[in-house]
């Protein structure tokens, strides 16, 4: 395997102490500043070191962006639009090593590594045709010979802060929107991830500089807090983009609006798939293991909790243990395997808590966890995904946990399976699995699913690029990728015309002289 990944690595240009920040063709850091290294949790092995960016390299980048965004947004919006059309053209050919970095550097399967990636491709085509739609409306005036329209206008450097879960597809659809509409972008990706952020901005660079395009229309930082403390506070930035904890999210939120900027956030989750009586439960089952076993539990999206009808739950319950025994466990570049690790130790200890709170509090384990050791696992970050019967009110089941842990809750109408569903402090992802039109239409009415994001016969992770994605309550309330969510990278403007050759005031009110 070493051999595949120094491969990969070589081709994307990764190097055995990476620089710390970069402006487009222009890399670079402060030398003083520190390292980190970044540890595979697939073998436990580290893959490079990269340098730790500082204030003075922040300020660096900064006044770069700021350069850029002069130039950049005076370029037509087709033309940026062309533009991250070839970064999804680059990105197709560096398919293969882009999705294989992901996957050894944070643990999800190969195939999701590489549907990331196509992710990224996808949004990409849709920023494109978006680059050509950038709509506002016509109003009719209530003064004659008066005209009133409304656009839209980038609003300037666009700050992006990702997870480790979706380390590259999560900047994707910021930027490719952002850049579209004329703003420009600094990025500081998951400390747990940095070589995936230093591959993509290579590619990004790559692209831009074929195009003669200035340095600092997409930066990159690699750095802990500090870094991402100084993007909050900085009134130069007036978007940030923020994936990540709710307790993080909060600060996020506090710091910006404190300033009167404006933050996307999409923050955690607590995913319910409501399974009727009236499901197919052949089909639930597959929706059900992949939505709570799928990139180890480690998605915002991830099955958390099954609400299951009384009639049907021990069946199903029985269909669902006999589904997780047959669960691989093991190397995620090994595409036999269906779960890999979990991203770090700091992971499976919050996992291994989890297991120990539910079982305080009543939880009954009908599949029990723990964590794998053995020459296969010797990373340490592999565990069992496992399924406990629980009420919805303890504390744990309230609580986001990123690890394949599954809570089972039984149900007995509909109603009761909705307020349970609602009953968590988070609103991100929903499902209901039944062939009863009526059920799927009640839940998805204003009276069923509170979540931003609700499916029918179909599980709660897996969204795609055409939707707006994001969620209420404790999930941030943030709109990012497809529909309309390009608004909230671009600042409205209503404009008036008088063509007349006078000056009403509206209202009828007069003025004169």
């Amino acid at each position: 395997m070493q051999t595949r990944i120094d491969s990969v690595l070589k081709n994307l240009g990764i190097l055995e102490v990476n620089p710390a920040y970069s402006t487009g063709s222009n890399w670079g850091g402060d030398a003083t500043t520190g390292t980190i290294g970044s540890y595979s949790p697939v073998d436990g092995k580290k893959i490079a070191m990269i340098q730790l960016a500082g204030k003075e390299d922040y300020e660096t980048v900064l006044q770069q962006a700021q350069s850029a965004f002069n130039t950049w947004r005076g370029i037509p919006a087709p033309k940026r639009g062309d533009i991250v059309r070839q970064l999804g053209d680059a990105l197709r050919i560096h398919k293969e090593d882009l999705g294989t970095l992901v996957s050894y550097e944070m643990g999800k399967s190969l195939q999701e590594g590489f549907g990331e990636v196509q992710e990224m491709i996808d949004i990409c085509d849709f920023a494109v045709g978006l680059s050509r739609q950038l709509y506002g409306l016509t109003m009719h005036s209530e003064r004659p010979h008066h005209r009133m329209y409304e656009q839209w206008h980038p609003l300037g450097i666009v700050g992006i802060i990702s997870a480790f879960n979706f380390p590259v597809a999560v900047w994707s659809w910021n930027t490719a929107l952002a850049l579209v509409c004329g703003n420009v972008c600094i990025w500081k990706p998951s400390s747990k991830t940095p070589l995936c952020g230093i591959a993509c901005h290579r590619i990004l660079a790559k692209v831009l500089q074929e195009n003669e395009m200035p340095e600092g229309i997409s930066s990159l930082l690699i750095s802990d807090d500090v870094i991402g403390n100084l993007m909050n506070n900085d009134k130069r930035i007036p978007l940030v983009s923020f994936t990540g904890s709710t307790r993080v999210g909060r600060i996020v939120s506090a710091a910006v609006a404190s300033r009167f900027g404006r933050s996307i956030l999409e923050l955690g989750g607590n995913n319910a798939i409501i399974i009727s009586k009236e499901a197919d439960l052949d089909m639930s089952i597959i929706g059900a293991v992949f939505g709570a076993v799928g990139t180890a539990g480690q998605r915002c999206t991830s099955t958390r909790r099954l609400i299951i009808h009384e009639d049907i739950y021990e069946d199903f319950k029985n269909k669902l243990v006999k589904a997780y025994g047959q669960l691989r466990i093991g190397d995620p570049l090994d595409q036999h395997n269906h779960v890999g690790p979990l991203i770090d130790q700091d992971a499976v200890s919050s996992y291994t808590k989890a297991i120990e709170k539910g079982k305080a509090e009543g939880a009954t384990f009908v599949v029990e966890g723990g964590v794998l050791t053995g020459d296969t696992y010797q990373s340490g970050c592999y565990v069992k995904p496992c399924i406990a019967e629980v009420k919805n009110h303890y504390e744990v089941v309230q609580e986001e946990t990123f690890a394949p842990i599954l809570y089972l809750i039984k149900y007995k109408t509909l109603t009761e399976a909705i307020a349970l569903q609602n009953d968590v402090p988070q609103g991100l992802s929903s499902a209901i699995m039944t062939l009863n039109l009526r059920e799927a239409e009640f839940f998805l009415s204003s009276a069923g699913s509170d979540c931003g994001i609700a499916n029918v016969n179909i599980g709660t992770s897996g969204a795609e690029i055409g939707g707006a994605f994001g969620g209420e309550k404790e999930t941030g309330g943030g709109r990012e990728s497809g529909s309309d969510a390009w608004k909230g990278y671009m600042r409205r403007q209503t404009n008036t015309i008088n063509y007349a050759d006078t000056l009403p005031l509206a209202q009828g009110i007069k003025f004169d002289l």
